[in-house]
């Protein structure tokens, strides 16, 4: 579908061109299905450029929605990418949806993904059908030893694995997913995020593995040292570092140095990106088809109930106190199904009941918070604001059944005598009394 001609105008893969042509990130992919221990998500987050990070998630109709005004004002654009801010294929659907309808209405587009590798493999048949031509797997290690250092866990389906076990698997789908990718005809980039201390030393058998893999391209990219993440007090390896590293895998496989570590709603040319100017069509574009809410947005308070606060700690479960939730996941539901829409992060703990009053504020579309446990001070302060407390534990697609067709509810709520201590919490709440 795609000659070589069009694949030069690829910016990432090409860095002659990447004051020629640009690119557009579309966060139609808030969930993920692995959780690295340098990783933290954010969304509406203006201050941040890195992966992860975006202003908005839309669904796929305002995803076309929105790339076709942003090609009027910016037609260098040559490639569409789905980057995020989760993983695009933790949201098959969404994620292929999307891309369908760029390939039909921008026949010329350049597609693209960025992916882990873990959830890819059913995806390929029709990544190649539809055209997608640039395929970027981030890989960190291969040995299990040391993936089971960076990765906290993995999840398949519904199935969570953590430690070596999950290290071998998601390998294991990795190597499979870029062997795969490169029969279907598919360029293939890897990136290696450098941990010093970790795999720095190892980064060299990476980048060997993938060449007998075929890859096309490495992409060394230097630890974004998160504060609030396991690896938030490493250091960032120096420039002169990265560059012994990259000098050291070139003898393996080509080395991209122009990498410019872009948002999930990045936009423009590569160092020129455009998302702060487009914030304001992007939130314009969320707030259209499905009602999708912008984290932080003006309106959130005036919009109608219809949401659902879920407590999670890998967003599968609903599996954490009230008082322990660093973040609420935002969900809603429709004919097809429940929707993860963005992340909303808690207000910090410490501050007794105050803390309660500002959970209402955050979560004022909500009409019910899930949780595995609270206790009875910010019971009694949520449900004042009107926000319907569920306690359950399980999957959060069979609460959010329960809650959305009123049936089943008192299952859920099984669970309502499990106690928690006072004050910030002495129990095994962690902070929620």
């Amino acid at each position: 579908m795609l000659n070589d001609k069009d694949l030069e105008r690829h910016p990432c893969f090409n860095p002659q061109v990447k004051g020629q042509y640009g690119r557009i990130h579309l966060p139609v992919a808030p969930k993920c299905n692995i959780q690295c221990n340098f990783c933290e998500r954010k969304y509406d987050c203006v201050n941040e450029s890195r992966p992860g990070v975006t202003s908005g998630v839309l669904a796929p109709e305002q995803a076309v929605l929105y790339l076709g005004k942003v090609l009027a004002k910016e037609p260098r654009i040559t490639v569409a990418g789905i980057a995020g801010p989760g993983d695009p294929f933790a949201n098959g659907p969404e994620t292929m949806a999307t891309l369908r309808m760029i390939r039909e209405q921008w026949p010329e587009m350049l597609l693209c993904v960025s992916t882990n590798g873990m959830g890819i493999g059913p995806y390929i048949d029709d990544l190649a059908q539809i055209g997608v031509s640039h395929v970027t797997v981030t890989v960190c290690a291969v040995d299990a030893e040391i993936g089971a250092r960076i990765y906290r866990w993995v999840s398949d389906g519904k199935i969570i694995y953590s430690g070596l076990a999950g290290a071998e698997l998601l390998l294991a789908r990795q190597l499979a997913a870029v062997k795969r990718l490169k029969k279907s005809g598919i360029i293939v980039k890897i990136n290696c995020i450098v941990i010093p201390g970790v795999n720095d030393h190892h980064v060299e058998m990476v980048a060997e593995i993938m060449r007998e893999s075929g890859v096309d391209l490495l992409n060394c990219m230097a630890l974004f040292p998160n504060v609030n993440t396991p690896f938030g007090k490493i250091a960032q390896p120096s420039k002169n570092k990265m560059e012994e590293i990259r000098s050291k895998a070139e003898t393996y496989l080509p080395q991209m140095r122009h990498c410019t570590r872009c948002r999930a709603d990045a936009v423009g040319l590569l160092g020129e990106d455009q998302s702060a100017v487009f914030r304001g069509c992007l939130a314009d574009c969320a707030s259209g088809t499905n009602k999708t809410v912008v984290a932080g947005g003006e309106n959130r308070a005036n919009q109608q109930r219809s949401y659902v606060a879920v407590a999670t700690l890998e967003g599968v479960l609903v599996n954490q106190h009230l008082g322990e939730a660093k973040s609420f996941q935002i969900w809603t539901g429709d004919g097809a199904g429940f929707r993860m829409l963005e992340e909303r992060v808690a207000p910090a703990a410490g501050a007794g009941i105050v803390r309660w009053h500002q959970v209402t504020q955050l979560l004022a579309d909500c009409r019910t918070i899930l949780v595995s446990g609270l206790g009875e001070k910010p019971q009694e302060i949520i449900a004042a604001a009107g926000i319907e407390i569920v306690l359950a534990s399980g999957l959060i697609e069979t609460a959010l059944a329960a809650v959305y067709s009123g049936k089943g509810l008192s299952q859920l709520r099984g669970h309502r005598k499990k106690s928690c201590g006072g004050g910030e919490c002495l129990g095994s709440g962690v902070g929620c009394g």
